[in-house]
């Protein structure tokens, strides 16, 4: 029967009096679509949609319902050098199905050109070797009526993946772990909300398959940076799936979302809407190229048969485009108002502004982003670079709604502290919200989410462990994977019983998170790296999908995470770490900078390339700042003593306030020194240890 072309997707309800589902799907270039049900036998039946209105195929059909199991077929032109790819042989995914059934099992049958002739359509039918779009209705009931808002300044993130957080887990049940269920468990939320985060970032849960190559050497895409289905929930993280319950990864998805909620935390999603996995003109047509090629993705100017690429992957989604656009900002959408989580990381986020080869400020989907009601609301955090011939490079250059994952600030930090000369004017840009990327456009040291290690790369045990990547079970002869990793093995590659170097390690690894916590901006913290979690040295382990990349719960270091446990409780009770606008004029006074001699910084020793040390003065009683209920944000003062020397190094307390007495409150070098150390006063020494910081506290 005639369906409506809005809602694009599957969507189930009644019309002319019977109950059935819409089905609706864009595509300029069709000469005609098919619609093809499959019943539990995996029989099809095929629908051709006669209905298009402005580009969109649609008819409603009575009678199907939440469960059914579905694709298209587009029949159109087929013609490579002209960017059309066609092709009636391949069942398509729906580009907007909520739920996906199975996986691709890989082979010619996937492609849509003839494996020996690309120039040529390919006849084999794929329908028995590609995943099932799912209709689906939910009837979720929501408890997270409060759900939890922090500022930007209050916030903690938490970079974790959800399968691998989980799956060695001890008190989580062992058909609950690697799954939505499991990182809903008690066990789990109690270790985050122990912990102090305020934010978990979850690594793609958007439905995605491996590359090609992956398989074959019993590999897979573990980080899930290969996107098959926007708006779909991916099944293997499915306890519901795993017991047989396909299209239950929705509402499982959603009451991980509200014991999160519950728990008061928020989740972000870390999304890929820079390219898909379809690969490059080799690779398999699964759903997007074979709707409309030219729409869904960027093609190279002067030779459309190839991808415009600035991701390395093959490919780059067309954001220019107003059905790829639409189909982007439906999805963030669907996420925040459907599925209830609170923000997105979107990788390779300059990819979406390049609608003319360039990144542009003024895109339209940084545009829309920020006009919409639903996402300009939500957090939005871009990773600010690409792999781009021409800026690639955009960290300080998106809009003021967004925040950055900063890559100067890592780079900086991790040179800092294996005691290379980055400048101390270059630590103390990081450290106090990075002024010089931010401050000039307006905006808030809050822009700067601040990070030492994430997924991609080592962890930081690994960065005190390994001087190079070790690689070698990716099956790439160690040759993936970046070999400037800005790590220092403290004297030996990877395990060894020393002390010295095990005591060494654990030092730099406190002296990391302590900057990590203490300095301006929104500190991401990698899941993991608060119990000293190791992949052997690997830096890319994308493709590991087992105990290189899954937490180690039974080995966890108890006392890093306890430590890390009481930095975070530190940030959170003084907002003098948390401030949220950068000091100049007459507020500069408010952060100082010291030689460790105590004397303020002069144009001399800014400009000392070897210095490594310095002295850091936070005037908490002085700021306007009001807190969520709106009293002011009155703290005590601060100084930070930093050395990332190798000898220990003499402080001298510098002539702040006349009347200050100062007592310990950190000591990376010594941990447990601090709390029984005596009070200070300006003019007398401190030692502060080799490659350590020191805090200290007046009222």
């Amino acid at each position: 029967m005639p369906g409506t072309p809005h809602p694009l997707g599957a969507t189930p309800g009644e019309r002319f009096g019977k109950v059935g589902t819409n089905f609706a799907l864009a595509s300029e270039v069709a000469e005609g679509v098919t619609l093809c049900l499959f019943d539990e036998a995996g029989a099809e039946t095929q629908i051709p949609l006669r209905d298009n209105d402005a580009d969109t195929w649609h008819a409603f059909v009575p009678g199907v319902g939440p469960g059914q199991a579905y694709g298209y077929r587009v029949s159109g032109p087929w013609d490579p050098a002209r960017g059309k790819r066609c092709n009636p042989a391949k069942l398509l995914l729906d580009p907007y199905a909520r739920a996906v059934r199975g996986t691709v099992s890989f082979g010619p049958e996937v492609l849509g050109h003839d494996a020996a002739d690309p120039n040529a359509p390919s006849t084999l039918d794929s329908s028995a070797y590609v995943p099932r779009s799912l209709v689906v209705e939910s009837s979720f009931s929501w408890q997270d009526e409060s759900r939890p808002r922090y500022r930007y300044s209050d916030t903690v993130m938490y970079e974790v993946h959800v399968k691998g957080f989980t799956m060695r887990h001890p008190d989580i049940p062992p058909e609950l772990r690697g799954t939505y269920s499991g990182l809903a468990h008690e066990a789990a939320i109690a270790h985050l909300r122990d912990l102090g985060v305020t934010t978990v970032e979850l690594l793609p849960v958007h439905q995605n398959v491996p590359e090609s190559f992956l398989p074959a050497r019993g590999l897979t895409n573990y980080w899930g940076y290969n996107t098959l289905g926007f708006f779909a929930p991916h099944n293997g993280y499915s306890a519901a799936v795993r017991d047989g319950r396909d299209g239950g990864q929705v509402d499982e998805f959603k009451a991980m979302v509200d014991a999160l909620h519950r728990a008061g935390l928020e989740v972000v999603l870390d999304v890929v809407f820079n390219h898909s996995c379809e690969a490059g003109a080799d690779g398999p047509t699964l759903c997007f190229r074979g709707i409309d090629n030219a729409a869904y993705y960027r093609l190279a100017p002067g030779n459309p048969r190839d991808y415009y690429d600035t991701t390395g992957c093959g490919n780059s989604l067309n954001a220019g485009d107003p059905i790829m656009l639409e189909l982007m900002m439906d999805s963030l959408r669907y996420w925040l108002g459907d599925m209830h989580v609170d923000g997105f990381r979107f990788d390779l986020a300059p990819t979406l502004a390049r609608q003319e080869g360039g990144y542009d400020k003024v895109a339209a989907f940084l545009d829309m982003v920020s006009q919409d009601p639903m996402t300009s609301q939500a957090k939005m955090v871009a990773e600010p670079w690409d792999v781009g011939q021409m800026d690639s490079y955009d960290l300080g250059r998106f809009p003021p709604l967004w925040r950055e994952w900063n890559g100067k600030y890592r780079d900086t930090m991790r040179d800092f502290w294996r005691s290379h000369p980055v400048g101390i004017g270059e630590f103390a840009d990081r450290f106090a919200g990075s002024a010089d990327l931010y401050a000039t456009a307006g905006r808030r040291p809050t822009s700067s989410v601040n990070l030492i290690t994430v997924h991609d790369g080592f962890t930081l045990r690994d960065l005190v462990s390994y001087n190079e990547k070790h690689n070698e079970d990716n099956g790439e002869d160690n040759r993936d994977g970046t070999s400037d990793n800005k790590s220092w093995n403290c004297g030996a590659e990877g395990l060894t019983t020393d002390p010295a170097i095990l005591a060494l390690r654990a030092r730099q690894s406190r002296a990391m998170l302590t900057t990590l916590m203490l300095s301006f901006g929104v500190p991401l913290l990698l899941g993991g790296d608060e119990m000293g979690r190791t992949q052997n040295g690997n830096n890319n382990a994308y493709c590991q999908d087992n105990e290189i990349t899954w937490v180690d719960w039974e080995y966890a270091d108890k006392n890093l995470l306890d430590f890390t446990k009481q930095l975070i409780e530190f940030r959170r009770t003084h907002p003098v770490f948390r401030r949220r606008r950068f000091l100049a004029g007459a507020e500069a006074a408010e952060l100082q900078w010291f030689t460790p001699h105590g004397t303020p910084m002069n144009g001399g020793d800014w400009a000392d390339p070897s210095a490594l040390a310095i002295g850091i003065y936070l005037d908490g009683s002085d700021d306007p700042d009001q807190g969520e209920d709106g009293t002011l944000l009155v703290d005590d003062d601060f100084l930070v003593l930093v050395n990332a020397w190798w000898e220990p190094m003499a402080f001298t307390l510098p002539e702040t306030r006349p009347d200050a007495v100062w007592q310990p409150k950190i000591d990376t070098h010594d941990p447990g020194s601090a709390a029984g150390a005596g009070d200070r006063r300006a003019g007398d020494s401190i030692t502060v240890g080799p490659r350590s910081l020191a805090v200290l506290s007046s009222s």
